[in-house]
């Protein structure tokens, strides 16, 4: 018979927070049940429970940025075992046929992923995420997280760290490359980190300068404001990649300009209104405006190791169950220095 397992629900879109249980379901041969620790709150936590992004399932519980502890296993689990600190990201199943899915690309997926939340597995049932106690979840679909990465730090890499490391990766950040990051919140701070770890030259483009200090400690090399006009002028022609971490609108043409010849623009933030640009930015120096969506469990498992070994971790706030509403509307005004980490046992009444 499915568990019933304390959760927070969102009970309607845009509604506080409530106490309440959610059904998990029974552990199958392939399948790992998981204490949860911490669950990060991510950007994208709000745009659903808010129902921003088109229509949602209530009750929700959201949380795709879940660590914990294995609790039991299926009888023919064999990538995991009880007591093996693990995590899962953004999505739990995909087709597993399709030629994404063969190629480690499950983001992909021509079936369409199962999101962690928010989503339906394709019996139909809907999925709950990690704003919760336990979690049931195929063996495939489920991450090591390395002994020297506490778990509450490591929460929020299972999407922040891998959005931006998967982009980081495929378009080349490393020695001899200059790297610009947009944004100095939840995704930015990370993929600050990140690049610098990748031995990238790494400029940070903000708004202002009042996370300047922090930039610098967590590997920038470079700092500036973009509310400066003469950031733009003077930056011309400068990056061979920008990442833009963030979900606002810009201007596009004037982060375009910042490129060398052969350089990307890639959006890894989501506004929510249609972005414009001219295509002479684009063509005048061959530049490419591109996108990019978390990445497969390969790599989220290798973003992981790499992460380990270069000692990084978000920088987080940890709260309590009863503090996520609250926590909602300060991630929105920008008031969280960086990621705000849910601490599971706070969640039984």
């Amino acid at each position: 018979m499915p568990t019933s397992v304390p959760a927070l629900l969102a009970p309607s879109a845009g509604a506080p927070f409530e106490r309440g249980t959610i059904e998990r379901r029974d552990l199958g041969s392939h399948d790992v049940l998981i204490d949860i620790a911490y669950a990060g709150i991510c950007h994208s936590d709000i745009h659903q429970a808010r129902q921003e992004w088109g229509q949602a399932i209530f009750p929700m519980v959201p949380g795709h940025e879940i660590a914990g502890v294995v609790a039991a296993v299926g009888e023919k689990v064999t990538a995991h075992a009880v007591g093996d600190r693990v995590g899962i990201g953004c999505f739990v199943d995909s087709c597993r046929e399709c030629e994404n899915c063969l190629a480690g690309e499950e983001q992909f997926c021509t079936s369409g992923m199962v999101a962690t939340y928010n989503g339906r597995q394709y019996s139909g049932e809907a999925t709950y995420g990690g704003y919760s106690t336990q979690i049931v979840a195929d063996e495939n679909y489920v991450l090591r997280i390395p002994e020297n990465l506490a778990l509450d730090v490591a929460a929020p890499l299972l999407c922040a760290g891998i959005t931006t490391y998967s982009p980081l990766k495929h378009w080349g950040a490393g020695p001899g490359q200059k790297v610009a990051v947009v944004g100095m919140g939840g995704l930015g701070h990370v993929a600050v980190k990140i690049a610098r770890a990748m031995g990238a030259e790494v400029t940070v483009l903000s708004q202002s300068l009042s996370k300047q200090e922090d930039g610098l400690r967590f590997g920038a090399e470079h700092y500036y404001a973009t509310k400066n006009e003469a950031t733009f002028h003077q930056l011309r022609g400068s990056f061979d990649l920008i990442l833009n971490t963030v979900s606002a609108d810009l201007d596009v043409d004037a982060l375009l300009g910042l490129l060398r010849v052969n350089g990307s623009l890639v959006y890894v933030g989501l506004p929510e209104d249609a972005q414009a640009f001219s295509v002479f930015s684009l063509v005048r120096g061959r530049r490419s405006l591109a996108g990019s969506n978390i990445g497969g469990i390969c790599e989220t498992q290798e973003m992981l190791d790499f992460c380990a070994q270069h000692g990084i971790g978000a920088e987080i706030e940890l709260i309590g169950a009863d503090d996520v509403t609250e926590a909602y509307d300060r991630v929105v005004a920008s008031d969280v220095r960086y990621r705000f980490v849910i601490d599971t046992a706070t969640i039984p009444a």
